[in-house]
């Protein structure tokens, strides 16, 4: 068993703009090693957690360069280069974060360099063509060429990984196809303490009030793959009362699209957002995600979800195979086909005839399996594991 506590270790993540669920990931690998000193390409101490805070923290040149934090996005072909400046000699381990570009950092012949990859980038693979159509014109015309140079890189960095991990069986078959690489799937970590069944919430004008009109929830970051239009426009014509909390670049054409029953609550309080999750009726999750923390959370406070069934979703919901609905105490959830309004729609009254033989403490259960507690069990048997191997060589 190699040491933990004496290694020099690093990790390498993205960026640390948000708290979101890479870095929550982020700060379990710092309660394992809370000497590690992290690299990221840019840095807000005001979006950043406190146990992230805690740790040493460099940032590459496109921090000091003007808007570099908040319009990092418009120096991506500046990414290769910041990441390969930075200096990682001497580190025993570096944990790459791989969401955006992470792991094309160059280490020593004698470190082991282990990526933690929540997908493959998708405005360079899966989802290109879609950021591509939503992107502005001059970004529509030269991405071809740009995202044509990154990806030979991001392709060819992949060989500078001794060992990938995926966070899901989704994103593993994805590094698979794009880089040819294997990976073991190790859950990313869920707060489950933090929810719990009953004790439900929810407000409308700004008020705290105990949720006498039953409503449907979406807690997402706004931003187009997550397809909360879709959620919007269903319930729109469900005529069925939706809140929405979170914030990003789509609010404001999502607010654009909603009638009066859809309530856009920002970002909320850990002790509201549990209660927000605890009072719904059921979860909704219309995009196709990588893995998916928050329908795991919904499930933990044992509400049902109603999911697209595609990604990460099917690894994390238990839905029924037939079209009778789930048997008393065997489902989480329910799945619709096809990202549209119309299967979305019947998937919620569907829903509503089902919706009695959903049992809050199976579902409760269910979402226990992906705790905390199991992500650092797991990820620390893998790392001391091929740190071992990586010394025999």
């Amino acid at each position: 068993m190699p040491d933990m506590p004496n290694l020099r270790v690093a990790f390498v993540h993205y960026w640390l703009i948000a708290h979101r669920g890479g870095e929550r990931v982020l700060e379990a690998l710092g309660e394992i090693f809370p000497q590690a000193d992290i690299f990221t390409l840019v840095y807000d101490p005001e979006r950043t957690s406190p146990a992230i805070r805690r740790h040493h923290i460099q940032t590459s040149f496109i921090q000091k360069l003007p808007f570099g934090p908040s319009h990092h996005r418009a120096f991506l072909p500046l990414y290769p280069l910041a990441l390969e400046n930075f200096d990682l000699r001497g580190y025993d381990l570096v944990i790459s974060s791989e969401s955006g570009p992470a792991k094309g950092v160059i280490t020593d012949p004698e470190t082991c360099h282990i990526c933690y990859c929540h997908t493959p980038m998708r405005y360079l693979w899966n989802q290109y063509h879609d950021y591509r159509a939503g992107a502005g014109a001059l970004t529509r015309l030269v991405m071809p060429l740009a995202a044509h140079r990154l990806r030979q890189w991001d392709l060819a960095t992949a060989s500078r990984v001794d060992h990938f991990v995926a966070n899901s069986k989704n994103t593993a078959r994805r590094i698979r196809k794009y880089y040819g690489r294997e990976a073991e799937v190790i859950y990313p970590p869920v707060d489950i303490e933090r929810f719990a069944p009953g004790g439900g919430e929810a407000s409308r004008g700004g008020e705290d009030t105990a949720a006498t009109a039953p409503y449907y929830l979406v807690v997402s970051e706004l931003v187009p793959y997550k397809r909360i239009d879709l959620a919007v426009e269903a319930f729109n014509r469900l005529g069925r009362r939706l809140i929405v909390v979170g914030d990003g670049p789509e609010l404001r054409r999502c607010q654009k699209l909603a009638g009066r029953n859809v309530e856009f609550m920002g970002r909320v309080e850990d002790d509201r957002l549990a209660r927000l999750y605890a009072g719904c009726r059921a979860f909704i999750f219309p995009g196709e995600e990588d893995f998916g923390i928050a329908p795991v959370e919904a499930q933990a406070c044992g509400r049902p979800v109603i999911a697209y069934g595609k990604g990460g979703a099917l690894e994390t919901v238990i839905a029924p195979n037939g079209e009778n609905g789930p048997e008393p105490g065997q489902c989480t959830g329910l799945f619709f086909a096809s990202q549209t309004v119309e299967a979305l729609v019947e998937a919620v009254k569907h829903f509503e005839l089902v919706e009695n033989r959903f049992d809050p403490s199976f579902v409760r259960r269910h979402a226990e399996g992906f705790a905390a507690q199991r992500f650092t069990r797991e990820i620390t048997a893998f790392i001391a594991e091929k740190l071992a191997e990586f010394s025999g060589r």
